[in-house]
């Protein structure tokens, strides 16, 4: 999978998982309504187009409006135009064959932990707890054809470094290899970006976002 389908992919699995509208195809990649209070649009750029991001940025002043593309925050930079900043910090666009992100042996939830998932709408949720009701981790998966995108992984920082983040990982790349998805998907932050390459997932690309203010 080459950054361009990659993008394209994480896009389509994005909207399921975030409940927006499904994505517009334009000539440098993709538009969004997602239509929250500070995040009215998203652009998605499939490639680094300095022409594109100028004009993109220039013509958009109304507050909310967001743009993704796959290039270093110090590359994006002098492209925005006025009124537009970093948002969101470095990001890294990473794939991974869902057969590769499942071990043979499933991680056993840790003690004093309970995990549970469902599924509504298309998305899958798993929700680690500790067993008196606490927060502990999170995560969500959508399908989009062959592909599953990873969303919304957390773990309270509290409950780090007991493998709880593995447990989520796992449980959703099961959940999408269920729904028949091949290849997994997801954008990572630079803590994320070690969990993940060790369970397999490979970086593409940078992803940085930008947002007017």
């Amino acid at each position: 999978m080459n950054t361009a389908e990659a993008v394209r992919a994480w896009v389509c699995g994005w909207t399921v998982s975030r409940g927006t509208t499904d994505p517009t195809p334009t000539a440098w990649g993709f538009t969004v309504d997602v239509g929250l209070p500070g995040h009215v649009v998203r652009h998605v750029l499939t490639t680094a187009d300095e022409a594109v991001i100028r004009k993109i940025t220039e013509d958009a002043t109304a507050p909310g409006v967001w743009l993704k593309a796959p290039m270093s925050p110090e590359v994006l930079e002098p492209w925005l135009g006025p009124g537009w900043s970093l948002a969101g910090g470095p990001g890294f666009l990473m794939s991974v064959p869902l057969d590769a992100a499942r071990s043979e042996v499933p991680p056993e939830t840790a003690d004093g932990y309970r995990l549970r998932t469902w599924t509504r709408a298309g998305v899958t949720r798993a929700l680690v707890r500790t067993t008196d009701g606490a927060f502990a981790a999170r995560g969500q998966i959508a399908v989009a054809g062959p592909t599953a995108v990873v969303d919304q992984v957390e773990t309270d920082p509290a409950h780090q470094r007991r493998g709880l983040g593995r447990l989520v990982m796992h449980t959703l790349a099961d959940a999408g290899a269920g729904q028949g998805a091949t290849e997994g998907v997801l954008v990572a932050t630079p803590e994320g970006r070690a969990l993940y390459g060790a369970a397999g997932w490979q970086v593409l690309a940078p992803l940085t976002g930008a947002l007017r203010n």
